[in-house]
């Protein structure tokens, strides 16, 4: 089955490109971010560590912490519920192909995987196109509702996700992966096509 995989940070675009190459080529769009809770939660039934730490905390436990310790727990959570997502993929039986992408896709987990450089790409946004992006999203003051300081809380998650860019974009150099930085200037229909000519999508 044709698998294409769409990793990088939050607010970068991935789902608004999956949601085109989706309609677009029909493929079946998964969006393993929706299923992030429950592979936290199965990851903690199982006892993986980072997974046990984080279904402990509330909000202001999390978003208070220094980014960079929130950056590297980031990446453990992702390196514990791999499992959980590529289970979860084999189970869809789409002859047209799955396009599918998460924060969750590190390049090190693709590569470890034998992920071909032409089924992966990773999209990452610059500082200020994603805190411009933040900030038009809904679900923010949710996240943050159990923090005293919620704008300090803010800086803390965006300084946690420009480091998670920065290290998928190490990752991706390290790895001979395709790594596109979305800075706004590119409209997101062209980032589709230019998702679609790496992917070979015709």
């Amino acid at each position: 089955m044709n698998i294409y995989y769409i990793g990088g940070s939050p607010c970068a675009g991935k789902s608004s490109v999956a949601e085109i190459l989706c309609s677009k080529y029909n493929l079946y769009y998964f969006k393993a971010d929706d299923f992030l809770d429950r592979y936290m939660q199965a990851g903690a039934r199982k006892g993986y560590p980072v997974c046990e730490k984080a279904a402990g905390m509330n909000a202001e436990q999390i978003w208070m912490r220094e980014p960079l310790l929130q950056c590297k727990e980031e990446f453990d959570i992702y390196r514990e519920i791999f499992e959980f997502v590529t289970e979860d993929l084999k189970w869809i039986d789409r002859k047209d192909g799955i396009i599918t992408e998460a924060a969750a896709y590190l390049p090190e987990l693709m590569k470890r995987s034998g992920i071909p450089g032409s089924r992966y790409m990773a999209i990452t946004p610059t500082k200020e196109f994603q805190i411009t992006h933040y900030r038009k999203r809904d679900f923010v003051p949710l996240v943050l509702a159990g923090c005293n300081d919620k704008e300090t809380a803010f800086r803390n998650w965006m300084d946690r996700d420009v480091l998670f860019a920065r290290e998928v974009q190490r990752q991706c150099h390290r790895e001979n992966y395709v790594s596109v930085i979305n800075d706004g200037t590119m409209e997101v229909n062209e980032l589709a096509d230019l998702a679609a000519a790496h992917f070979g999508l015709k």
